[in-house]
């Protein structure tokens, strides 16, 4: 089958849109991307990106609360939004007659939502409980990506908690609302991404029809995220009341996705090496299934949500629980000895061939499906400006060689990283 030819254009209010025709799927995907996140919360508001989030399902100018998830349902489809570190996205998959009442909702509350009292506060609820129930009363919640940006950075854009605080959260008022709302919701600042059944020609006339007349505004400046590296080890406690053995997450700096690329995709592949080959992988094969099993898991990955869905600075992670008796130094340990030979050494060709092919089908995968790959492309085009990526990282990361892993293992050095203890706590 073809590569689908992805379209783009910006209406004159400065709202960028994406169009991929994708034939033989009768369906369509919408997803709007705002370019805010955990990142972008002023200080003394922990957690204000994931409530507004909340925020814009409450109605709009047109809709009634909680009438949008109805609208969609009733058109046979589902919908949802979701709170990342440099993004904020909601998305939709509908029949494709239903697309033109979509773009009016996402229009709507683009335009609009209702910022009320009442809304916020029953929000304000709803995200505490959210917090409780994944974080506060659950084993290893919110472990590790609550809590290792404030040991492995020190700016607060990358190190405070984006779930929140629950006093920043119960003091946030409806004109704080409004403020973000317009300092950040304006069309200039969000990607609209249509995916699936459609005929571009026709597509652009509805979004031109409902898209158009939403007031442009004023953008605020780019959140400063730079930050040196550390330059020394970093070592932290974390208690968890529930957790029934320890746990240890390393943190490490990764390549810039947008001016070093193929370096970051290294990364990627070696996180296959390490942990994602089942038990041919090094480190699940010295750590789970050598004759004296040490941790009960172990994994490896790119980014706090996922590889390529933040802006730098993002983090290569190495997550393992553990028996008491196993320390932090033995994993730690073994953790170095198996990059110091893939930087001195580079990898086995056989385990290079599998680790590429992996991580090549992988990126197929997470595109497979018609909503997953609306949300893709919206994010690469707000984070990188590059949509045309979800189609060309499978063969990127094919061609990663022996020596850029080499690379990637070199850099990820014992004096520049965090390392996270979690104890059981009575």
């Amino acid at each position: 089958m073809s590569t689908p030819i992805l379209q783009r254009f910006t209406l004159p209010n400065g709202l960028r849109v994406v169009l991929y025709p994708i034939s033989g799927v009768p369906a369509v995907g919408v997803s709007v991307h705002y370019d805010v996140g955990f990142r972008s919360e002023p200080e003394g508001r922990t957690g204000f990106a994931h409530l507004f989030e909340h925020v814009m399902f409450q109605g709009s100018e047109s809709v009634d609360r909680m009438e949008h998830f109805g609208h969609v349902q009733a058109a046979g489809g589902t919908a949802n939004g979701s709170t990342h570190q440099d993004y904020t996205d909601f998305y939709q998959v509908v029949p494709s007659a239903a697309l033109e009442r979509i773009l009016f909702l996402e229009a709507d509350r683009m335009r609009a939502p209702r910022l009320t009292e009442e809304n916020l506060r029953t929000q304000v609820n709803v995200v505490k409980e959210e917090i409780r129930l994944n974080v506060l009363n659950k084993p290893y919640g919110g472990f590790p990506w609550t809590v290792l940006p404030g040991l492995l950075f020190r700016t607060y854009p990358n190190a405070h908690n984006g779930y929140g605080d629950f006093t920043d959260l119960g003091r946030a008022t409806v004109d704080e609302c409004a403020a973000f709302f317009d300092a950040h919701y304006a069309p200039g600042n969000a990607v609209l991404t249509i995916a699936g059944d459609i005929e571009p020609a026709r597509t652009a006339e509805l979004v031109h029809r409902h898209f158009q007349d939403v007031p442009s505004r004023r953008l605020p400046p780019a959140v400063d995220l730079s930050e040196p590296a550390p330059d020394q080890e970093l070592r932290g406690e974390h208690l968890d009341p529930h957790a029934p053995m320890p746990a240890t997450a390393v943190g490490y700096r990764m390549p810039d996705p947008l001016s070093d690329l193929d370096a970051y995709l290294a990364h990627m592949v070696l996180c296959v090496v390490l942990t994602g080959s089942g038990e041919s992988s090094r480190l699940k094969r010295r750590l789970i299934h050598g004759a004296s099993p040490l941790v009960t898991d172990v994994s490896t990955g790119c980014g706090l949500f996922g590889a390529l869905e933040a802006r730098d600075p993002e983090t290569f992670l190495c997550v393992a629980t553990h028996p008491q008796e196993t320390s932090t130094d033995l994993l730690l340990d073994v953790l170095d000895r198996e990059l110091e030979d893939l930087a001195a050494k580079g990898p086995a060709e056989a385990e290079l061939m599998r680790a590429t092919a992996l991580s090549s089908v992988s990126m197929h995968r997470k595109a497979d499906m018609l909503l997953a790959r609306t949300r893709v492309l919206g994010a690469q085009e707000v984070l990188f400006g590059r949509a045309e990526l979800v189609d060309e990282l499978p063969g990127r990361l094919a061609a990663v060689t022996a020596e850029d892993l080499a690379l990637a293992a070199k850099s990820l050095r014992p004096d520049a990283r965090a390392v996270l203890s979690l104890r059981p706590a009575p």
